[in-house]
């Protein structure tokens, strides 16, 4: 496996404020600074520009994630936004078939006016991206572990495609954290997170990062936030600082229940399917376990009854499980991917990207497993028995074909 964030490292990345001896990075409410004279300032002018609380969540995480620079912003997508400003029209994204909604929404419905065109691909064999690759595309866009259903593809060798190609590689690092993998130093030129998720961990805030291999890479981009303005706010900079002084201590929580929740669903009669990397039977487990030092918080599960009324019958029964969007707080949640968070998708594609009708994604929280598995065992009891379940069309329909 992947070697593991050192906590001791992350804990001491966070600076104390050298002016008052503040152990907590303070929160610097301005919108403005005086200068000295014009042009002659302290380094910051202006908050959209910088501001001290924002530049210590940047430098943090671009610590965490080995790379050069940081940016932060005021939402997953802004940050995503801001990575496909860098190209131009003309220019071709190859995408990850199984691509969160918002991300296929912001590709097809807004960059797709400018002229940028977006192909979508399996990821998890890199031949496919080797045979899909053309002279037009400038930038790959994997997520790893996909968002819903939980693909791995293999970074070090996709990077080796991408810069044989002279393209760009940017990793959404979203489901896995830093404190799970790290993919500049598997070869990607940039990751993003959505840091509302498990970066904040408390399910308090929005926001977004982007994190660059190179310096040049990372102007460019700190170029475009100043320019466009999506920028994270003071408070919000510095609950994301406060989530990541625990990061590695909640992730080693999440995953072991992840764990422990998904070995439950393998052997329940109403499931069919269960997407997890840390199961031997994952597609790609053996690459999710050389790039990642666990295997994340987010289970998904089909039904054997694959139907949406289905999967709505089980999210509206739990009882800890909350229906509810976003991901890696210390709550769980559970949603129904295919009526929420994946919608916007048109439903042929998003069931070829293997979003089923009846799929659910868990985001499992800090709970005890046993209370969590115990919820997911009453809810399950919610759907037919399974002498309903063969007289119904649904099955009948299976076995004839």
């Amino acid at each position: 496996m992947s070697q593991a964030l050192n906590a001791t490292h992350l804990i001491h990345s966070i600076p104390c404020d050298p002016l008052t001896g503040a152990l907590s990075v303070p929160i610097f409410q301005t919108s403005t600074f005086v200068q000295e004279a014009p042009g002659i300032n302290k380094g910051y002018d202006y908050a959209r520009s910088g501001n001290p609380t924002r530049s210590a969540l940047e430098n943090l995480i671009a610590t965490l994630e080995q790379g050069a620079v940081g940016s932060a912003f005021s939402s997953g997508l802004a940050a995503i936004d801001a990575v496909v400003k860098l190209l131009q029209s003309g220019d071709e994204i190859l995408a990850v078939d199984d691509i969160y909604g918002g991300a296929f929404r912001q590709f097809s419905q807004i960059w797709s006016k400018f002229g940028i065109r977006v192909r979508y691909v399996d990821t998890t064999d890199a031949a496919n991206v080797l045979d899909a690759i053309t002279d037009q595309t400038k930038l790959v866009w994997l997520e790893t572990p996909t968002n819903p259903t939980l693909k791995v593809s293999d970074i070090a060798a996709i990077s080796r495609i991408a810069q044989a190609r002279g393209c760009l590689l940017c990793v959404d690092n979203t489901f896995a954290s830093p404190a799970l993998q790290q993919p500049l130093r598997l070869g990607a030129d940039i990751v993003i997170h959505s840091a509302t998720k498990y970066l904040g961990g408390h399910s308090d805030l929005i926001a977004g990062i982007v994190v660059t291999k190179t310096k040049e890479l990372g102007e460019q981009i700190r170029f475009i936030q100043n320019a466009c303005g999506a920028i994270l706010a003071p408070h919000d900079s510095w609950l994301v600082i406060r989530g990541i002084e625990t990061l590695p201590l909640r992730v080693e929580k999440h995953c072991s229940n992840a764990t422990a929740v998904a070995n439950f669903l393998l052997l329940h009669p109403q499931v069919t399917q269960v997407f997890y990397p840390g199961l031997k039977g994952h597609g790609n487990h053996d690459i999710a376990a050389q790039q990642q030092s666990g295997f994340g918080g987010i289970v998904s599960f089909t039904l054997r009854n694959d139907t949406e009324e289905a999967a709505k019958s089980v999210v509206c029964n739990t009882r800890l499980f909350k229906l509810a969007e976003s991901l890696g707080g210390v709550k769980s949640l559970c949603c129904h991917p295919a009526t929420m968070t994946h919608k916007s998708i048109p439903a042929e594609r998003r069931r070829s990207g293997g979003v089923a009708d009846s799929l659910i994604r868990l985001s499992v929280g800090l709970e005890n497993a046993n209370d969590l598995i115990a919820d997911l065992q009453q809810a399950l009891e919610s759907l037919k028995t399974d002498d309903e379940f063969a007289a119904s069309p649904h099955h009948k329909a299976i076995l004839a074909a």
